[in-house]
């Protein structure tokens, strides 16, 4: 598994970016960065696309709660990298993007840039320009954000009952209070979603 990979930890039941091991253990890092974990290797798995937008989602609201969005961070200048001729690596790299972009899974687009990146840094001595440029993060008004609860009680098993994605906050609360009602559970894993848009303030 390659370093950077988001994977998901059903010990924590948290999705993380692989580091890589330390001794027996596999070491993760939340998703915008934090405390690493370890987690059991033979468990963890690669994320799904809506794990991988949920955890992106509760990110940027954590960082949008601390006030950091608007701090300039350190971006790569320049378009996406490209495969180096000859390169098996870096053709299978480039296909895996090739793969995501067609799907429309812009976050497994993001991932093969940045494995392909450090690929190139690592195998190639690749070495590409990086300055400083100010931008904000702000919601896109073109675009409602998605609210859904899932049911996680159960003693053996998780309920797996979903609300659905839902309009707003409200509608989501009365689904967990109907299903309550029908199965006295109690136990709910909430999500928020939204779409965000990059301001460059340079």
């Amino acid at each position: 598994m390659e370093p950077g990979t988001l994977v998901y930890d059903p010990r924590t039941r948290k999705v993380g970016e692989y580091r890589g091991m330390a001794g027996p253990c596999a070491m993760l890092r939340p998703v915008g960065g934090g405390r690493e974990w370890q987690a059991d290797p033979a468990l963890i798995r690669a994320a799904t696309a809506e794990e991988r937008l949920s955890a992106g989602a509760r990110a940027a609201n954590g960082r949008s709660r601390d006030g950091v969005l608007t701090t300039p961070p350190l971006v790569d200048a320049g378009p996406p990298p490209e495969p180096v001729p000859g390169c098996a690596t870096c053709a299978g790299l480039a296909e895996r993007r090739a793969h995501a972009r067609a799907a429309g899974d812009g976050s497994a687009e993001t991932d093969a840039d940045v494995l392909l990146a450090r690929h190139r840094r690592r195998e190639h001595r690749d070495r590409r320009v990086l300055r400083f440029v100010p931008f904000a993060i702000v919601q896109d008004p073109s675009a409602l954000p998605e609210y859904q609860a899932q049911c996680v009680s159960g003693d053996d098993a998780d309920c797996g009952a979903t609300s659905g994605p839902r309009a707003a906050p409200g509608d989501v609360e009365e689904w967990q209070r109907r299903h309550t009602q029908e199965t006295r559970h109690t136990r709910y894993r909430r999500c928020f979603a939204d779409y965000a848009v990059l301001e460059c303030r340079a």
